[in-house]
């Protein structure tokens, strides 16, 4: 799988969240990190990119100033 999108919240600290977009060039899933490499996550399979995109979007909110990597 590649990242085709990586997003990060901007917090160094135990706050960070990062969203992912992956894709191996016919499935695609989304990944959400809480607390950096150690800390949880959460990956979902999605049918397509459209929907993949648009988790994406759902997961990240509206809270914190996302930055793409």
């Amino acid at each position: 799988m590649r990242v085709e999108h990586h997003w990060w919240n901007g917090d160094v600290r135990l706050g960070r969240r990062d969203v992912y977009v992956r894709t191996d060039g016919e499935l695609w899933e989304v990944e959400a990190q809480m607390g950096g490499p150690e800390g949880k996550s959460k990956v979902q399979q999605c049918p397509g990119k459209a929907s993949a995109m648009i988790l994406a979007d759902a997961w990240r909110g509206p809270r914190w100033r996302w930055r793409e990597l």
